[in-house]
């Protein structure tokens, strides 16, 4: 019985889809948390005094921080072809 050697892998890194989510939601919470912080008085009374803006944008930043952590704690492992020529 031949013995197999296991296949190397590389993590996808940036290229992981779920960081490149992760930076898409962190940059509309950042936008959302400086329009909330901005946010002028007669606006946020317009919403029962809630500043969705405000807590929209620290919501989505923390989702955004799931998302990085959940890429870095269980990243992708994509297999080397090692027989890619180089041209």
């Amino acid at each position: 019985m031949a013995e197999q050697t296991p296949t190397p892998k590389k993590k996808a890194g940036a290229f992981d889809i779920r960081v490149v989510i992760a930076a898409l939601i962190a940059i509309y919470g950042l936008v959302l948390t400086i329009l909330g912080i901005i946010a002028d008085p007669d606006e946020v009374a317009k919403a029962d005094g809630l500043n969705i803006n405000l807590w929209g944008g620290i919501a989505m930043l923390v989702f955004a921080a799931l998302f990085v952590l959940w890429a870095r704690l269980r990243p992708i492992a994509v297999p080397v072809d090692e027989h890619v020529r180089e041209e």
